[in-house]
């Protein structure tokens, strides 16, 4: 329609797609409105302006709050991605002009944050020591959509085929195993050939359900003819794994270079047995049509170079297959 192609193109605001996503947020005037700074009325005469120049209702309003309606919740993408290039464009200009290296903003799977991106942003320091780094860790159900608002940059992580698209453009780095991980001080640490009925008698952490890895780990219990343990913490964080394996004397589940980095720290201990579950390789995702900052190809330099020395090293370690 006419008159929402004049809204989007000349009439919106930047101070109206802020009000769009902070309402989106708290879901409430009045929290809204003390977030803005603002009055409730001023938030309330905003929304209305916005909904006159769009010729629709954008936010149900009720006692409980307010809630996006479908047309609302179309804008607030399209608010949210908006910023997000303010932010990044704001960045660039504000790089250029102090003479530093940029932003980078990475969405950081477990199995790459504490190797290869730790190494690869040191790695970035040393090039450009006022390069800014934003981390955020999670899986892919919580990472792409902030990559498709523009709110990162590239996702590290294990390359899922499930979560294959069009609009994404994948780069494996390099193929790595699983390793299984305890305490320094746990019993299976000193067993010289743990099994499978060993992990199952212990508290665990896996990764969530909704995860394929969840499953392919489950699987492998069931064909050694075990169940999987009953005791276990569900998480694909880093920082969830590392601090259950050692507080709850549990067994985990991470990538070889992970668990070799871990072990050398001296806190924990790889178990001497074979993790045979099919794993996506390790990589990079960006998005197809966004044109990357230079800040952003100066770290996925660092991350291929990282990620060649990753595969050698590991490679030249792994232990072999007891039969």
């Amino acid at each position: 329609m006419a008159h929402i192609d004049r809204a989007l193109r000349s009439n919106i605001k930047l101070r109206h797609l802020q009000l769009l996503v902070a309402l989106d947020e708290f879901r409430h005037l009045g929290r809204t409105a003390e977030f803005l700074a603002v009055s409730q009325p001023a938030v309330s005469k905003v929304l209305a302006e916005v909904e006159k120049m769009f010729g629709m209702t954008l936010f149900s309003r009720s006692t409980r709050g307010t809630e996006p309606t479908p047309a609302g919740e179309s804008l607030v993408r399209f608010a949210r991605s908006v910023l997000a290039q303010f932010d990044m464009t704001r960045d660039e200009i504000e790089a250029v002009a102090s003479g530093a290296a940029g932003r980078v903003r990475v969405g950081s799977m477990g199995a790459a944050l504490p190797v290869l991106l730790a190494r690869a942003v040191s790695r970035l320091k040393a090039q450009s020591t006022r390069a800014t780094v934003l981390i955020e860790e999670g899986d892919l159900t919580h990472l792409l959509p902030r990559l498709r608002l523009s709110e990162l940059d590239v996702i590290i992580g294990r390359l899922e085929p499930a979560y294959a698209a069009p609009d994404l453009v994948t780069e494996p780095l390099y193929e790595e195993p699983m390793v299984a991980i305890v305490s320094a001080d746990h019993a299976l640490a000193r067993k010289t050939r743990p099994a499978w009925s060993d992990l199952a008698a212990m508290p665990c952490v896996l990764p969530p359900p909704w995860a394929s890895l969840r499953v392919k780990i489950e699987q492998t219990f069931f064909r050694a003819g075990q169940h999987p343990p009953a005791d276990v913490v569900e998480s694909s964080s880093y920082m969830a794994v590392t601090t259950f394996v050692a507080q709850r004397q549990a067994v985990g589940f991470v990538a070889r270079s992970v668990g070799q980095q871990l072990e050398a720290e001296g806190r924990f201990k790889v178990l001497a047995m074979a993790i045979d579950v099919e794993l996506p390789p390790i990589g990079l995702i960006t998005l197809r049509e966004r044109r990357l900052a230079p800040s952003v190809t100066q770290l996925i330099g660092c991350l291929r170079t990282e990620a060649e020395a990753i595969a050698g090293a590991t490679a030249r370690r792994q232990p072999k297959r007891r039969k």
